[in-house]
């Protein structure tokens, strides 16, 4: 009779709260967010995933996605991840540089010459930048890919005089990379990324680097019919999820997840360059102008300065220099195999 005293009722109650709480985390949907436009190969990519992870574990784990950044831009969805209102995002550079630097090496301009060297540096760099992530208590899931950056502007931007004399957009609350780019000459206006559109209308702004899927899918390139043939960089994304709410998913679940979110990784590594190609296509029809630049050479030369005043003012030093000289070391390979 003693035991069975031992154990109250409120005690008992506390282990069904405790149980059923358990049970409402394994089966909750995940909230995730992203300024991924709806409906976009992106979008249509995270929500078949959302689909295949319910029906792998059961319905034990599923994504509820809120898209075209109805939560948010990027620095506002990683704050609520911080504080439990979002679970999981899939983020480009700028939202993964608000969790840690590194990963602005992907913001730097013309450093990657080709998909081929990007992915190539992924792989060398993922376990540092997994670690870096985990340390801020976030997972990478899977790479994301929204294209190559180009530059759309209202003018012909044929030399960067052309771009320095316009009003370009820059991201919001990424103050050390907007004064970098005015000690440089250019005109950089800070925005959230859900203003463009309407910082192009107001004159605002005159110039935004952005993939063309994006520029297609959200209609921007109609105010700006300019688009400068030269890729600025790869548009790196990822889908991270909290720690905290990676941990409450069983091991087992968690392996189904990987497989599938690999799968996606492989997806959209294919398609979204071919996407990309098909945009500038359509765009070109609808009266888009490809304007060609004056000198590369001297484009070349000015990112390489910024690439040197961004080391450990955007860029760890260590990360800088590993993505250098991993570049190196792959064109040199490239070249020994085609001479």
């Amino acid at each position: 009779m003693t035991a069975h005293r031992a154990i109250r009722p409120p005690a008992i109650l506390a282990t069904l709260c405790l149980l059923l709480g358990s049970a409402a985390l394994a089966t909750a949907p995940l909230k995730l967010a992203t300024l991924v436009p709806d409906g976009s190969i992106w979008d249509r990519a995270l929500k078949e995933m959302g689909s295949e992870w319910s029906a792998a574990t059961d319905g034990r784990v599923s994504l509820r996605i809120y898209p075209g950044g109805v939560a948010g831009d990027e620095a506002d969805v990683v704050r609520k991840m911080r504080i439990g209102q979002l679970h999981a995002a899939a983020l480009t550079v700028s939202g993964l540089s608000e969790i840690d630097s590194a990963f602005s090496v992907f913001a730097t301009p013309l450093m990657f010459d080709s998909y081929d060297e990007l992915l190539h540096i992924l792989e060398r760099l993922e376990p540092e930048l997994e670690r870096r992530l985990e340390a801020k208590g976030f997972v990478l899931v899977h790479w994301g890919h929204g294209g190559w950056v180009h530059l759309f502007s209202k003018r012909p931007a044929r030399s960067l005089a052309d771009v320095k004399s316009m009003k370009m957009f820059a991201w919001a609350g990424d103050d050390p990379r907007v004064q970098l780019w005015r000690q440089a000459g250019f005109h950089p206006v800070a925005l959230a990324s859900t203003d463009i559109l309407i910082g192009l209308q107001t004159g605002l702004i005159e110039a935004f680097p952005t993939p063309p899927l994006a520029a297609l899918s959200l209609q921007w390139f109609r105010e700006t019919p300019y688009m400068s043939e030269i890729g600025l960089a790869p548009l790196v994304g990822a889908v991270v999820v909290s720690k905290r709410s990676w941990d409450r998913i069983t091991a087992e679940d968690r392996a189904r997840l990987e497989s599938i979110a690999q799968r996606y990784e492989d997806r959209l590594a294919t398609e979204v360059p071919e996407q990309d190609e098909l945009a500038i296509e359509q765009m070109v029809r609808r009266g888009l102008e490809v304007v060609a630049v004056e000198d590369p050479a001297a484009w070349k030369a000015a990112a390489e300065l910024f690439a040197e005043a961004s080391r450990g003012e955007l860029v760890p030093a260590s990360i800088l220099d590993s993505v250098l000289a991993e570049i190196e070391a792959f064109r040199r390979s490239a070249a020994e195999e085609n001479p």
